[in-house]
């Protein structure tokens, strides 16, 4: 792999596990890729209803503020049954807010990637 994209559940113990998890890709950086990029930081599971998901939000933007993905991945219950049937959830459901929002964070990486 040439680039990881690091998920962020938007839940309590989400900004501890970040930060074992970024010394962990500078590990791999330094012994066996040095060309590994960090892609972004995406926030998932994400239940605007809830504090703590507005919280740990702010929490990573502020201190990964260019390294976020603009596009939040919602708490959807069509995501979650998904898999269950074996299938995507663009084949599952693609007008659901999950499918929406995987199909912006696409549309997110390609800009990024075309804008260099």
């Amino acid at each position: 792999a040439d680039a990881v994209i690091i998920p962020i559940q938007c839940e309590y113990y989400a900004l501890e596990g970040l930060g074992k998890l970024l010394n962990t890709i500078k590990s791999v950086q330094k012994i066996h890729n040095a060309e590994l990029d960090i892609e972004g930081l995406l926030l998932t599971m994400y239940d605007s209803r809830l504090r703590l998901s507005n919280q740990v939000v702010a929490e990573v933007k502020k201190h990964f503020h260019n390294m976020v993905f603009k596009t939040i991945i919602q708490r959807n219950i069509r995501l979650g049954e998904a898999p269950s049937y074996g299938e995507s959830i663009i084949a599952y459901d693609a007008t659901s807010k999950g499918a929406v929002n995987y199909i912006n964070l696409a549309h997110e990486i390609l800009k990024k990637k075309n804008n260099g």
